[in-house]
């Protein structure tokens, strides 16, 4: 088994989504499938991270715009760091 992902590694996963949705590379249900496929690889592996540093990498993004509320929201409930 592969080691721990680490938050640098998760933020990477979610700026190269974003840019790939901006230049129209992926449709939404195509960057649905992805996120998914990231959410699931965190889940097996684990992140190397507190829930203090995932939760500002997240917050991060939201303020770049890499991510929507919703997504982070989804991020978070699927990570555990909310119920």
């Amino acid at each position: 088994m592969a080691g721990s992902i680490t938050v640098e590694r998760l933020v990477q996963e979610l700026e190269k989504l974003k840019t790939q949705m901006d230049a129209g590379e992926l449709k939404h249900s195509e960057y649905d499938q992805r996120l998914s496929r990231v959410i699931a690889e965190l889940r097996e592996r684990g992140i190397d991270a507190d829930r203090a540093a995932i939760t500002a990498a997240l917050d991060g993004l939201l303020r770049k715009g890499t991510i929507v509320p919703s997504v982070k929201k989804h991020l978070e409930k699927r990570l555990g760091l909310t119920s």
